[in-house]
């Protein structure tokens, strides 16, 4: 419903109680996130998580979707480079992404164009770098 490219790869992840999986073009998230939330018959109204995981070759980011009229769980996936991670925020759909894109951001360092209030949540303002981002390199390593 939104472009024949917008999904990267389509999957049923049976190990999360065969959950349907998206993988979505990053310039294309806001639009395939929106049909999901508006559509009828996939009626996702609830974002119940916002996970970021680091794979050393990229990044990526989780949304996990839910319909409270059918039950259904869906969960998209999009994959950005490491070196300048940037992706939009689904907050003008979801309100509750806010502060899960925040965590992202700051613990990882993944940007979400659009957010309206991008800013560390956790680490102090002068912290430097992102602390769950497997090539960070503490400088105290005791801590």
């Amino acid at each position: 419903l939104v472009a024949e490219d917008a999904v990267d790869e389509a999957l049923i992840n049976e190990m999360n109680d065969h959950m349907p999986t998206i993988v979505v073009k990053g310039d294309r998230l806001l639009d395939v996130a929106r049909v999901f939330k508006t559509h009828p018959t996939l009626d996702c109204s609830y974002l119940r998580n916002v996970s970021g995981i680091d794979y050393e070759t990229h990044l990526e980011v989780v949304y996990h979707l839910v319909s409270l009229a059918t039950r259904h769980e869906y969960a998209l996936k999009v994959k950005t480079d490491r070196e300048a991670p940037q992706i939009p925020s689904v907050v003008s759909l979801w309100a509750t992404a806010n502060w899960n894109e925040r965590e992202i951001f700051d613990l990882l360092g993944i940007g979400f164009t659009g957010h309206p209030d991008l800013r560390r949540i956790m680490m102090p303002d002068d912290w430097v770098g992102h602390p769950l981002r497997k090539d960070y390199e503490p400088l105290d390593p005791e801590v």
